[in-house]
This record gives structure tokens, sequence and C-alpha cells, in this order.
């Protein structure tokens, strides 16, 4: 298992470079560089400062070739952990980066426990008590999550917490807490308004695995070592809980690998909806405006995850299934 585990991570450190790359190039495709956009805006106001643009251009090395700005970024992130600066902010991008990461992934775990907890129970029912009421209910508020837009969701949760709840409409902080020091308070007051957009994060998340459960284990108590091991007597809890459910949830737990970026991208627009201090909206602005070092860390950060959350189901895959860990 060591092994296996090793050699899954060495996989994962070449596969981040050439992620690195493939994102800086991307923020490079679209015509024109932040001092364009600095130069559009001059003209706006008034008249263009020729030695303003130059001194941007020669401060942030946007006149030098694709592969020396990469090299100098990817260097500094090898080297001394430096990711770049922010040009829309004047500050290093490592520090913004950090500022929203924590709650950024408070929110992701909180989506992703809450998807896992409530998708595996639920999708067990449902097929275990297939055609019944419960299995019909389960269904069709799968269907209703996967068809509802997060963000119109977001809405709906708002209304609904302000409304019946009295819950601060926006943000994960109650006003009195917004800029408070961190105190055992406003963990319990961010506790108190992390629900609503945990659940419209998850709620997609949550209907898909739903479906993908109960139609693997409807699969796995159709084969002929389920009729086997009933006809030895051993109970229906037992034989449910030791064979089907551990076989059905393989591709549970391979989809792991794309849960976490599904989860953060999803939560880019609930995060813009419902104001919420997260990597989102301010990677939307860093993509607007240009902010080639800020967006290539994130949108990297994001594909990161990707390669992250495949090491975990990688890992958990062996777990359940031992035949695995030797491939």
């Amino acid at each position: 298992m060591g092994r296996y585990f090793i050699r899954r991570v060495l996989y994962a450190i070449p596969a981040l470079l050439v992620i690195s790359f493939i994102s800086f190039l991307l923020i490079q495709l679209p015509p024109g560089t932040f001092a364009d956009t600095v130069a559009a805006e001059m003209m706006e106001s008034a008249s263009v400062n020729e030695s303003a643009i130059r001194a941007i251009e020669e401060r942030y090395g946007l006149n030098q070739p694709i592969m020396v700005q990469y090299w100098k970024w990817i260097s500094g992130i090898l080297l001394r952990g430096d990711f770049g600066e922010s040009f829309i902010w004047n500050r290093p991008v490592a520090p913004l980066m950090w500022e929203r990461l924590g709650l950024t992934l408070v929110l992701t775990a909180s989506a992703f426990i809450f998807v896992c907890v409530v998708s595996v129970p639920i999708g067990i029912f449902s097929a275990v008590r297939q055609y019944s009421v419960g299995d019909y209910i389960a269904t069709s508020l799968g269907f209703l999550g996967l068809a509802v837009p997060s963000f119109l969701f977001a809405l709906i949760l708002m209304y609904i917490g302000f409304r019946y709840f009295g819950t601060s409409i926006g943000g994960f902080f109650s006003p009195d807490f917004a800029r408070a020091e961190w105190s055992w308070a406003r963990v319990a007051d961010l506790l108190s308004n992390l629900w609503m957009p945990m659940l419209a994060v998850g709620l997609a998340g949550t209907a898909s695995l739903i479906r993908i459960v109960r139609a693997n284990l409807l699969d796995e108590l159709l084969k002929p070592y389920v009729a086997a091991a009933r006809a030895k007597g051993l109970s229906e809890l037992s034989l449910l809980l030791k064979y089907p459910v551990r076989l059905a949830l393989i591709p549970f737990v391979a989809t792991v690998g794309w849960m976490l970026p599904q989860l953060v991208s999803g939560a880019t627009i609930v995060s813009v909806v419902m104001s919420l201090p997260t990597t989102g909206p301010m990677l939307l602005r860093s993509l607007l405006g240009q902010d080639m070092y800020l967006a290539a860390s994130f949108i990297m950060m994001l594909s990161g995850l990707t390669v992250i959350g495949t090491l975990i189901s990688d890992v958990l895959l062996a777990l359940v299934d031992p035949r695995i860990r030797f491939t």
C-alpha cells in the first residue's frame, strides 16, 4: 500500500507542472495585456501616458516572451514560494490567495461532507426500497437538485433564511462579527451562517451521487453472489453492508477526483450571488482584468485540486478494492 501511494504521488508531480504551464498559457491567449487594459482606461479619462504604460510593462515583464514570463513565475513559486504580484491589487499574489483560501476550503469541505453524508444513505435506501414511496421521493428530489441551478437555489435559501430564521443575507458572518477578531463566538457565528452556502453548493453533487449509488447498488443486488450469500443464512443487513454496498461504493469513490474542483467552481457563482469572501469572485475579477499572475495561480490551484482529488480517490479505491493496489 505504501509503494502504491508513493507511486501515485510521483505521478502527480509532473502532472502539476504541466498544469501550471497550461494555466499560464491560457491566461495569455486573450488578446492584449494588463498594460492595454490600463491604456484603455486612460483613454476614457484623459490622454494615454506612454511612459507609464512602458513602466508597467517593464515592472511586470509584459514585454518579454511567454516562456520567459512563465519561467520567472514558476521558478519563483518553486524556489521562494513567490506567486508574483497582482496587477489590480498591487500586492503579492500569495497573501491575496491565502486570505480567501481558508474560507473557501471551509465551504468546500463542509459541502463535500454534506454530499457524502446525505447521498450514500439515501442512495442505499432508495435501492433497497426500490419503487417504494421513499424511493420515488428521493428520485424526485434528485431530479430537482440536478435541474435547479446553484445560484437560483442560493437565492431561494437566502430568502428562506432571512424570512423565517432571521439569518443575515450575504457573507459568512453576521454584521457584528464581519470584522471582529477570531474567537469561539465568531466561529459559532460562522457555523450558523454556513448552512446556506453549503446547501447551495452541495445540492447538485448530492443529487448526482444519490443516482450513482442507487444505480450501482441495484446492479450488485441482482448478481448471483448475493443470492448465494442469502441462501447461506446471512442476515440482510450483514449481507448488504459486507458485499453489495462495498462494491457499489467503488464508482462513488472514483468520483472524488472531480467532485473537489466541481464544488470549488460551483461555489464561484454562489459566492458572487451571496457575497461570500472566497476565491471565486477574486478569480473572476482577475480574469476580467487580465491579472495573469493572480488568475494563473487560481487556475493552477483549481486544477491542482483535481490532481489531489484523483490521488485521494486512488488511495480510497485501493482501500475499498485491494485488487487495485497491484495495478
